[in-house]
């Protein structure tokens, strides 16, 4: 078993990276402190093809894998996660329904501009009163002549009131199942239908540079065509996608893991405290060594899972051990990050301070560390 980048993988790693450094990293804290859409950045990002990265080329895709998606990712996430949540959210929750449950019809109509980068989707799931408790849905959907008329709300929902946000896919009761339990669908809305209104935008802890807001639906009317995959299926449908973005927040984590790393090491040689610089002190040594243990592990952890999804093998509990492992790098690494800095790690002018902030949602998004432990535990056959 190797884990080596095949040349079209570390061809397009390399490329990813010098973008981020070059594009990204010089202006994306003015934007973060402004809490400002990086619209110019997300069309070069388009303009690269990232945002078709594993689609086929017939849907106006790069013909790709949803590995390269995570290479993706983690490179941008090593300078900025704002921007690399705004992808891994466009990618694997606004576009990978329709492409995975989707009708040719609706692949065919939302697939390439998805694809370009020139819109974004949303992924409708969370609500005010159920998060990880998925199952827990009270937005309803029902049959009028022909339509679905849609009420409730989400919350928490990623390039949702964007500019060029153009749909959102969101999880609605359709009925009831023959054992009692709500039949929960996924429903298709485009953005801009009467009756579906983007509610309050949030002031967040980090990710300030990408899009979250709160989705309303007050009698909200779609063809009933517009039914995701089968009827009853929603659920099920979502918690697919849950589990191939698991390993896509993995990687996100372990980008800012590793730019935590790469931040430190510059700081270290730089930073002089007591007649030398503060990388010749083995207690900075020590803690910067951690952090690459940590950032090289979770990364192996998130390779593992990808591979085995591509392969067509069960993941879902390697895609959820990636996800905990890498989330706790991150989260272990930026506040490390920020004790090497100082005082100035402390400020929003040095990348680690952003990295501190954006690091905690990544405990919490795709699935808490919690559910994660949950997941792993029922993988392994204990009592659910």
């Amino acid at each position: 078993m190797t884990h080596r980048l095949s040349d079209e993988h570390e061809e397009l790693r390399r490329t990813v990276e010098a973008f981020a450094r070059d594009e990204v990293a010089p202006v994306i804290g003015d934007f973060y402190e402004r809490g400002a859409f990086p619209y110019d950045i997300i069309a070069k990002m388009g303009r690269m093809g990232l945002f078709g990265l594993p689609f086929p080329e017939e849907f106006g895709g790069m013909g790709g894998d949803y590995f390269a998606l995570c290479l993706a990712l983690e490179e941008l996430a090593r300078v900025d996660s704002s921007v690399a949540i705004t992808l891994e959210a466009g990618v694997s929750l606004g576009a990978m329904p329709i492409y995975r449950f989707g009708s040719e019809e609706q692949k065919k109509t939302w697939l390439p501009r998805l694809c370009s980068g020139e819109a974004l989707g949303a992924f409708g799931l969370t609500e005010p009163g159920g998060g990880s408790d998925a199952g827990a849905t009270r937005t309803t959907a029902r049959l009028d002549n022909g339509e679905w008329v849609v009420n409730g709300t989400k919350s928490f929902i990623t390039n949702s009131g964007t500019d060029i946000t153009t749909l959102v896919t969101v999880t609605a009761i359709t009925g009831e199942r023959p054992d009692g339990r709500p039949e929960i669908s996924a429903i298709l809305v485009p953005s801009g239908t009467p009756g579906f209104s983007v509610g309050q935008h949030y002031s967040k802890v980090g990710w300030n540079a990408s899009d979250t807001n709160e989705l309303v639906f007050d009698d909200c009317r779609v063809p009933e065509a517009n039914l995701v995959g089968e009827r009853g299926r929603g659920y099920a449908q979502f918690l697919r996608i849950l589990d191939e973005g698991r390993i896509a927040i993995a990687a996100l984590s372990v980008g800012l893991a590793q730019g935590c790393v790469d931040e430190s090491l510059r700081y270290a040689a730089e930073r002089e405290a007591f007649g030398q610089h503060i990388g010749q002190y083995q207690a900075i040594q020590f803690k910067i060594a951690d952090m690459e243990a940590r950032a090289h592990t979770a990364r192996l952890a998130y390779y593992d899972a990808a591979a085995r999804m591509l392969a067509g093998e069960p993941f879902k509990k390697e895609a959820a051990i990636a996800k905990l492992v890498a989330s706790n790098a991150a989260m272990d690494n930026s506040r490390d990050a920020t004790q090497i800095f100082g005082g100035y790690g402390f400020m929003n002018e040095y990348p680690v301070g952003r990295f501190y902030r954006d690091a905690k949602i990544l405990e919490i998004g795709e699935g808490t560390s919690e559910v994660q432990k949950m997941l792993i535990a029922r993988e392994l056959g204990l009592p659910a």
